[in-house]
């Protein structure tokens, strides 16, 4: 398959995670939209391309909020929202000077969203927090174990949460991968268990259009209110991601996240280049 690469001939990127979820961000004020699929595939591949979960574009928001975003997941297509993403996104903005900490709003696909930034003691750190909207919850889904749980989480993206006495032993990948195909457009996954201390969860994830992540913003929220329905935690929770910590505050419905922003590096890519270096493609599958 021959992709047209985008036509600038070098694209700058900085590359930044949220307690181990990384994202390329882009600055394209004057964006038409995403990036073509193909060339994000191969920019995100951890193998044959820089690796990442995803890329995010910082765009206009044509006077809806401060700042606009567009997110591409690592298999090239778009999604609604990320609450890592957007902290990610808030910090290549405020160390490129587009917006004025501490508090600044974001277009998402998912809404606007109000971010609340502080830098850290190091310049390439920083802690933001996010309002994530208003989650819905789906109804509980009937288990033949009953120390397992099950329900759906709409946090403007899809999450299905799963409860279980542990995490040791499960097939994140595998699981991840069938529920695919389960639910209409993929979901994301989201693996929990009461932690050693009063209000904290342990979590692992499989996001749609990327597999097993280090970490989750949208998912720690999801976690948070299936786990508050199931009385196993109250309104502010710590999410033990595999990456790290993050912090889950719940007002009724609406969930703020909160968590550091580590800038790993700025990276300048050849579109053609990467296009021509892809992960080869399986001839049954082309």
């Amino acid at each position: 398959m021959t992709t047209t690469p985008p036509a600038t001939p070098l694209i700058r990127f900085t590359k930044h995670h949220g307690a181990g979820n990384d994202f390329l961000v882009l600055i394209d004020p004057a964006s038409t939209g995403p990036l073509p699929g193909e060339f994000v595939r191969a920019l995100c591949d951890r193998r044959f391309g820089v690796g990442a979960d995803g890329v995010i574009q910082i765009v206009d928001a044509g006077g809806a909020a401060d700042l606009g975003m567009v997110l591409q997941n690592a298999d090239g297509r778009e999604a609604e929202m990320s609450g890592n993403g957007i902290r990610c996104l808030a910090q290549a903005a405020v160390l490129s000077a587009l917006v004025t900490p501490p508090v600044f709003t974001v277009a998402t696909a998912a809404g606007v969203r109000t971010v609340e930034y502080h830098e850290g003691d190091q310049v390439h750190f920083a802690e933001a927090s996010v309002d994530l909207g208003t989650a819905v919850l789906g109804p509980d889904q009937p288990q033949k174990f009953l120390d397992r749980k099950v329900r759906t989480v709409d946090m403007g993206n899809p999450h299905v949460v799963m409860f279980g006495p542990t995490l040791d032993g499960l097939d994140v990948a595998g699981i991840g991968a069938d529920l695919q195909d389960v639910y209409e457009g993929g979901i994301n996954v989201e693996f929990i268990a009461s932690g050693e201390e009063p209000d904290t969860l342990v979590l692992r994830v499989f996001e749609r259009g990327v597999g097993e992540t280090q970490a989750c913003g949208t998912g720690s929220a999801a976690a948070v209110v299936a786990a508050r329905s199931w009385d196993l935690v109250g309104d502010r929770v710590s999410v033990r991601n595999p990456g790290g910590t993050l912090q889950v505050t719940l007002d009724g419905d609406a969930a703020r996240l909160r968590g550091p922003v580590h800038r790993v590096a700025s990276v300048v890519v050849e579109p053609a280049a990467v296009l021509d270096s892809a992960r080869p493609v399986p001839s049954a599958a082309r």
